[in-house]
């Protein structure tokens, strides 16, 4: 088995999931007492936030680019890097080591593709919604993405950093997110990305009839899949 060097903390609340569903993914294709192999470099999310609203992308990188550096002397077999906004740094991050980089937004274009969505709306931070950088990855394999009007980015913005961040979910919040989920359908959208990795804590499959493609789920199991391989 492959060891999966993650870089969490981004939140580290998300993070949990990670490690919940790649031991739960490696059980169920291994059984017995088998679990995930893995290591996890944790960061301060405070000095990464701060370097988001700054716009200090270089130092960002820097700091995940030293994360990967010492997963890889720990002992990674690859790296998954727990948050979708930061894959603003990827090519950084892959840089920095010499084993394989597992991008969120690679992995998301395969299971979408996988069920024949060509058209696809993109939930997350203001970040991964407005700019390039995660879109264009979905975009290049021919996929249509489309992102909520200006006021909605605002809301759905404001509810990660605020609530989902800090472990919090409130029904208001839910209820708004499906109300923007609605109008993406209404709009063309074929599927929805949960672009954010907290966004599958407040917004879950039995709550919409969307088909929901939860950004957290696809990437953790296919780094567990591609461990056991």
């Amino acid at each position: 088995m492959k060891t999966i060097g993650l870089i969490g903390g981004m939140s580290w609340e998300s993070t949990m999931d990670y490690y919940r569903i790649l031991n739960q993914t490696v059980k169920e294709a291994l059984g017995g007492f088998h679990s995930a192999q893995c290591l996890l470099y944790s960061v301060d999310f405070h000095d990464i936030e701060a370097c988001q609203e700054a716009g200090d992308w270089e130092r960002s990188g820097d700091i995940l680019a030293d994360a990967a550096r010492r997963l890889e002397r720990g002992g990674a077999d690859l790296i998954v890097l727990c948050t979708n906004t930061m894959h603003k740094v990827a090519d950084k991050i892959q840089g920095a080591v010499n084993i394989p980089f597992l991008h969120i937004a690679e992995v998301t274009a395969e299971a979408l593709l996988g069920q024949n969505v060509v058209k696809a709306a993109l939930l997350g931070t203001k970040y991964t919604m407005e700019q390039d950088f995660y879109k264009e990855r979905l975009q290049a394999r021919g996929i249509q993405v489309m992102i909520p009007g200006p006021e909605d980015r605002g809301l759905i913005n404001h509810v990660i950093f605020n609530e989902l961040c800090l472990g919090k979910t409130e029904k208001k919040s839910r209820e708004a997110f499906l109300r923007i989920i609605d109008s993406l359908q209404a709009q063309g959208a074929q599927g929805i990305i949960l672009g954010c990795t907290e966004i599958g804590m407040l917004v879950k499959p039995q709550d919409t009839p969307a088909a929901l493609f939860d950004t957290t789920e696809i990437h953790a199991r296919k780094a567990a899949l591609i461990a056991i391989e």
